[in-house]
């Protein structure tokens, strides 16, 4: 899409609601959202109908791998699915790439492994781990959206988990910087791993509590509260730490939390034994959490939902045995979250206006690119999704474009198909079709310093 152009739409998800509009695109970002009747003449329109105009999903939890796991996947495969899921913005995890993204130097180095290869835009968080405090000034010039730590092992020895005590020295320089700490909230000091007939998921789900997050989160907020920097916990799967979490923003600390379409969409009782594609950390719950985790979002204590996409290789999973103790613990998604979430969302009651706060304006603001990404506000890059709402379809395996075709979502009939996806006014996707030219950039978190009180 090159010069001013507008597309005009029934229902277009606007920030003041979904109406009828027709959003003008200039240089690659939103010009103006209009009255139809208000597009001056000789600009040329596109009518999509009622086909749904909405901005671009902003997905800020996926691991892309690469460099060092790019068997597992990497930048060119998980952007290119990602833009067949309306995706226009991902922001890659520091792990599991060898190097983690715990330095300066391997921060470039995954930098120069994504340039020039990413169908969307995309962002980088860092790590915190013990003993890299003195890196994370230098990682947040360089533009990271933020840092992840976790509180117990992380599945890859390059990238240790932090005790209370390496936070207290982490924590001051992001809470001065302005920049978020997000954290894989379990904690316990007894890791076991699961007893018995580890073909069962019911063997799994025990070997992981609720109280571990429940724990991990109480911690969190105290150390929110002592140190006043932004705490934001990743893949919420226990729901009883809603009432903590409602109490922690009701104080007034700056605490957050995501969920993910597959703790939305699947519970414990219909995991098979032996589905070891299902196995994550923490662990798919029962159907009543599920209906709790629902509700929080509802409510506003769980502000956003993104993908956790954390493909492996098939033999990783162990398909052959069905082994949850072996397998690796992660779910490929990124193509098929939007669609898992929407479906859903419809299933429950909630519209599209919900759907753009918890998949595109929410994410956006916790990477610090609020009124750039995730909104169609004038001044906002023009990252656009056209979405049929209405429409059905299953995924099969031979449509998937990441780099393995597994994922459980493959067979399950999902609700809403993306007809085309843009970045930055650029046609990224059209149904069925990727655009054979990559024009992705690295979009950094704006640099700021906050005085310290």
């Amino acid at each position: 899409m090159s010069g001013e152009q507008v597309l005009r739409s029934k229902r277009v998800v606007t920030a003041s609601g979904v109406r009828e509009a027709a959003v003008v695109i200039r240089e690659g970002r939103v010009a103006a959202v209009l009255a139809p009747a208000d597009v001056p003449a000789g600009l040329p329109v596109e009518d999509l109908g009622d086909k749904v105009l909405m901005p671009g999903v902003v997905d800020c939890h996926a691991h892309i791998n690469e460099p060092g796991r790019t068997e597992w996947e990497g930048f060119e495969t998980a952007t290119r699915a990602a833009a067949a899921g309306g995706i226009t913005t991902v922001v890659d995890m520091p792990l599991n790439s060898i190097p983690a993204t715990t330095t300066l130097a391997a921060l470039r180095e995954k930098a120069a492994a994504a340039e020039g290869r990413c169908a969307i835009d995309h962002g980088f968080w860092g790590g915190v781990i013990p003993g890299n405090a003195g890196e994370l000034d230098a990682m947040i010039d360089a533009g990271v959206t933020g840092f992840k730590c976790f509180l117990i092992h992380s599945g890859v020895d390059e990238f240790p988990h932090v005790t209370r005590e390496d936070l207290a020295r982490a924590m001051p320089i992001l809470a001065r910087r302005g920049v978020p700490l997000i954290v894989h909230a379990e904690m316990t000091p007894d890791e076991r791993p699961p007893q018995g007939d580890t073909r069962t998921y019911r063997s799994y789900l025990e070997s992981r509590p609720r109280r571990w997050e429940d724990d991990a989160i109480r911690m969190m907020i105290e150390l929110c509260r002592e140190h006043r920097g932004r705490v934001h916990i990743v893949h919420l799967s226990s729901s009883d730490a809603l009432p903590d979490i409602a109490a922690a923003r009701r104080e007034g600390l700056p605490f957050g939390a995501e969920t993910c379409p597959h703790y939305l969409t699947f519970d414990a009782e219909h995991i098979p034994d032996g589905a070891t594609w299902l196995k994550c950390a923490p662990p798919i719950r029962e159907a009543e959490n599920r209906e709790k985790l629902w509700a929080g979002l509802a409510r506003g204590e769980i502000d956003m939902v993104v993908s956790d996409h954390s493909p492996c290789t098939p033999g990783l999973k162990h398909l052959d045995r069905g082994d949850f103790a072996a397998a690796w613990g992660g779910i490929a998604s990124l193509q098929f979250s939007l669609p898992a979430v929407w479906t859903g969302m419809r299933e429950r009651g909630h519209g599209l206006e919900s759907l753009v706060r918890w998949m595109c304006q929410n994410p956006a603001r916790l990477i610090g690119l609020e009124g750039v990404k995730g909104s169609l506000v004038p001044g906002a890059d023009a990252d656009l999704l056209v979405f049929d709402p209405e429409a059905s379809f299953t995924p099969e395996p031979s449509q998937v474009l990441h780099r393995h075709s597994l994922t459980p979502y493959a067979g399950r009939s999902l609700t809403g198909v993306v007809e085309r996806t843009y970045v930055r006014g650029q046609r990224v996707y059209t149904r069925g079709e990727p655009a054979p030219r990559p024009v992705g950039r690295w979009v950094r978190r704006p640099v700021t310093t906050r005085p310290v009180a």
